[in-house]
């Protein structure tokens, strides 16, 4: 009970004891009320005391009870003086009372005066009381029962003040806004949701419209022909016509202009619906391709206008053969670009390609979900085109579209050609397992290093490349298996054969005592459709012969020497009429051999000048220059080219001039120093070569064919005027039409397309990708390639010797004969081969030689 007490918000005053027991034999009833009185009193004075923190605010306050205090007091004698003055009688008892009285009223008064001396000091103790004991209390006997009622009047629990106004109408606009806000960014994901709220809202006006129906017509009619007759206001106007009653007619009209409202909305959601059908169509990024047998081309560069003209006349001989499985090609071309570019670009390029279909998909071509959807694995070929101008951007696109092709199933079989930039990326490319990945360097610089020093061995290139002439073939012959290489070479009369294809690599100078393996493939040249009215390919004809083939050779064997000492005899004959190679071992690129020394004009700039500069490197011998002028500033080229570029020069040295490769002055100037630099009694062949700057013209090829064709005629000019003798006049054109057009009006210009050519290689690797370590070998530096050479290194003056002759006398050269150049005419895998050749020592004959040169 005392824990109770003490948490009371009245404070507590001690009496005397004695001062209680004159309290408790106290009857008077004014004694009793004058003393509750004064108790009430000083509690609320007490109180308020305990309230004030400060010491000073208490003194005040204590000052201002006792004058209150005293003016109690007054009222409380008063008031027993005055009781006792209105009664009527005194007893004789009472100046007793009256004595009582007095003494109580002394008693208070001395209590009084202690409770004013003691009321700080018991102030003091009541607060440290009510703010300790609490505590104690909760801390110590929280979870008993005895102290579960006890609570503080002065450290009350703050009140949760929830708020139950209505919300501002700010509130409830933006609500309101984020409402509708969610309802548009799903119905931008999906449009069909309109279509389910339109449904909701109609069912809801069918409701509540024939519930109205059904009341203020008193029950005439069901509640199901009035949910009709709410659908028949919906969905037909002039039904709300028929009403009878004003209330009828308000929620008949009612459901009529809402009837409007949700047919016209009806009718725009649908034609969304199906115009973002048709725009997923379009794009292309969410369609299953369903084909089989189709070629997927991934990415768009100046390659693919080539490309998809080689694969067109591919096609069309097909059909011819009757080998095709369609009567058109499928093509898929793919790329990140949005898909009315590429069907602007598509479109353009397949105007007069009659023999294939494109189809295009705008898709990521890092992702295996888009090779997927295009039926990767069902596809004859898959191409990778170079679609950025960094080679570091473009061997990183490659590896990153040939990774999302590894997890497809079923890959092995589908051969990926892919462009890449050198070739260390192609090895890390066939590392890749699961995938039958062929990359195709980006040779264009080599090969436009070749063609500027050989006068007419673009043409040969073109040639080799056209599916209308003379191709490279790999063919498999098993019955050939166990027979002599020599034997093979000889009985081949309607084709060119070449080298073996054995174990993944080319060789193009077996020995002819080689005997041929049941894997071995067979490397030879001859057109891929037939010629006459047969329409039948000397492939065939070599498969239909292939018994027949060792009887043929031992026939021309015999004819040739009966005996093994008349062949000797023969080979020693043989030469005699020609010009012995050079015992050297190593390509064109060891320093056993070392190439002529010329001087080199190289008018224009881009980037992968080094390339070409390394490249003259291995083809010049020492001594030789190559001068460059391009108004490209020198810091640039530098920092294209790292400077560090010349140090692994062995034999030519660069010459940097800054000038504008159009102004006459800049160009004669130059011109005339580099005939200056020649020593008189030297006789060193200058070649002049202009490059296009595609880089700086942003890709605009017809203007940097204007320049290049200008530059060109200009050198010549200046050339002819100095009479400064020009062995090559070069130009790089990207259009052919506009270099043949040069090439008639001035035959000693050549104009050479790098970029079509590198694409027909890629074209021709698509049909068989095996013949992709054939380009490759071809087109390298180290490897075999070809030359046009002399016809004075097979044949004497005075000679007819028939085109299997001088084979014969290229092969103890270690050269393979493929054709001769007659009156500037070439002509390659002449038919028939026996017969004799009128040819002049001007004329040339074509071979695949590891040397230039004799």
């Amino acid at each position: 009970m005392l824990l109770t007490q003490l948490q009371n918000s009245q404070p507590w005053v001690f009496f005397p004891r004695r001062v209680q027991k004159l309290s408790r034999f106290s009857s008077l009833k004014g004694e009793s009320i004058s003393c509750h009185f004064w108790r009430a009193k000083s509690s609320y004075f007490d109180t308020y005391g305990l309230v004030r923190q400060n010491r000073g605010i208490r003194r005040v306050t204590s000052q201002r009870r006792l004058d209150k205090l005293d003016s109690t007091m007054h009222i409380d004698v008063s008031l027993s003086h005055d009781l006792t003055s209105k009664s009527p009688r005194m007893d004789p008892g009472g100046s007793s009372k009256g004595y009582q009285i007095r003494v109580i009223s002394g008693a208070v008064s001395s209590i009084l005066l202690l409770r004013l001396v003691q009321l700080d000091f018991v102030n003091t103790i009541v607060k440290m009381v009510n703010n300790f004991l609490p505590r104690v209390v909760l801390t110590s006997g929280s979870m008993s029962v005895p102290f579960a009622c006890i609570s503080n009047s002065v450290n009350k629990p703050t009140p949760l003040k929830l708020d139950v106004s209505l919300p501002s109408l700010q509130d409830v606009q933006w609500n309101f806004a984020r409402l509708l806000y969610l309802f548009n960014v799903q119905l931008e994901k999906n449009i069909g949701i309109f279509f389910v709220v339109l449904l909701v809202v109609c069912f809801s006006f069918i409701l509540i419209g024939g519930f109205l129906f059904y009341k203020f017509r008193g029950g005439s009619l069901s509640l199901e022909e009035c949910f009709w007759e709410a659908w028949a206001c919906l969905c037909s106007p002039t039904t709300h016509l028929k009403q009878r009653t004003r209330v009828e007619r308000v929620t008949g009209f009612i459901l009529a202009i809402w009837g409007i409202l949700v047919y016209s909305r009806l009718l725009s959601t649908m034609t969304e619906q199906f115009r973002s059908n048709m725009q997923r169509l379009r794009e292309g990024a969410q369609m299953q391709v369903l084909e089989a047998d189709h070629i997927i081309i991934c990415g768009v560069n100046s390659h693919l206008t080539f490309i998809l003209k080689q694969l067109n006349k591919y096609h069309e001989f097909a059909v011819r053969l009757g080998i095709a499985t369609a009567r058109r090609q499928r093509i898929l071309l793919m790329s990140d670009v949005p898909r009315k570019q590429i069907d602007k670009v598509a479109g353009n390029i397949a105007r007069d390609l009659n023999h294939i279909d494109i189809l295009t998909k705008s898709c990521s071509l890092s992702l295996t979900k888009s090779f997927e959807r295009a039926a990767a694995n069902k596809a004859r070929a898959i191409i990778i085109l170079a679609t950025k101008g960094d080679r570091y951007e473009v061997d990183t696109d490659a590896f990153l579209s040939v990774l999302a092709l590894q997890p497809i199933p079923k890959m092995e079989s589908v051969p990926t050609i892919v462009e890449v930039s050198n070739s260390n990326t192609c090895e890390l490319l066939k590392s890749i397992s699961g995938l039958k990945v062929e990359p195709v360097e980006n040779v264009a610089s080599k090969l436009f290093v070749q063609c500027s020093r050989q006068k007419g061995l673009i043409k040969i290139y073109r040639h080799l490349l056209n599916y209308r002439k003379n191709v490279f073939n790999l063919c498999s012959f098993p019955n050939l298996a166990g027979t002599k290489y020599g034997q093979v070479r000889h009985g081949f009369q309607r084709a060119v054969v070449c080298g073996l294809y054995r174990g993944g690599k080319i060789y193009f100078h077996p020995n002819d005592e080689e005997i041929l393996q049941q894997t071995d493939k067979i490397l030879f040249i001859a057109p891929v459709h037939g010629r006459g009215t047969k329409k039948q390919p000397p492939l065939s004809d070599v498969v239909n012969e292939g018994r027949s083939v060792i009887q043929g050779s031992e026939v021309l064997e015999n004819n040739a020497a009966d005996t093994t000492n008349q062949a000797l005899e023969l080979k020693k004959a043989r030469l005699v009429h020609i010009v012995q190679r050079l015992n050297i071992s190593g390509s064109k690129t060891s320093d056993s051999s070392l190439g002529p020394k010329e001087c080199i004009l190289l008018l224009g700039w881009r980037p992968d000048v080094i390339q070409m500069i390394e490249e003259y490197d291995n083809y010049l011998g020492p001594g030789s220059v190559v001068e460059i002028l391009s108004d490209v500033p020198l810091d640039d080229r530098n920092r294209a080219s790292g400077v560090a570029g010349q140090g692994k020069l062995k034999n030519i040295k660069v010459l940097n001039r800054v000038g504008n490769l159009m102004s006459y002055d800049t160009l004669k100037e130059t011109i005339t120093n580099i005939q200056n630099s020649v020593r008189k009694n030297e006789d060193v062949p200058l070649s002049v070569v202009v490059i296009s700057d595609r880089e700086r013209l942003v890709g605009d090829s017809s203007r940097a064919d204007r320049q290049t064709v200008y530059s060109l005629l200009l050198a010549e000019n200046i050339s002819n005027k100095l009479g400064v003798r020009v062995q090559n006049l070069v130009a790089e054109i990207v259009d052919s039409k506009l270099g043949k057009q040069i090439a008639r009006i001035k035959p000693s210009l050549t104009y050479i397309a790098a970029e079509e050519v590198m694409s027909l290689v890629t074209a021709q690797v698509v049909e068989n990708s095996e013949l992709n370590e054939v380009w490759k070998d071809i087109l390298n530096a180290e490897g075999d390639e070809i030359y046009v050479k002399d016809i004075g290194l097979y044949m004497k003056e005075g000679e007819n010797p028939s085109f299997a002759e001088l084979a014969e006398r290229a092969h103890l050269r270690r050269e393979v004969a493929i054709g001769y150049v007659k009156d500037n005419k070439k002509v390659i895998n002449p038919i028939p081969k026996t017969q004799p050749l009128s040819l002049a020592l001007t004329d040339s004959l074509i071979v695949i030689s590891e040397l230039e040169g004799e």
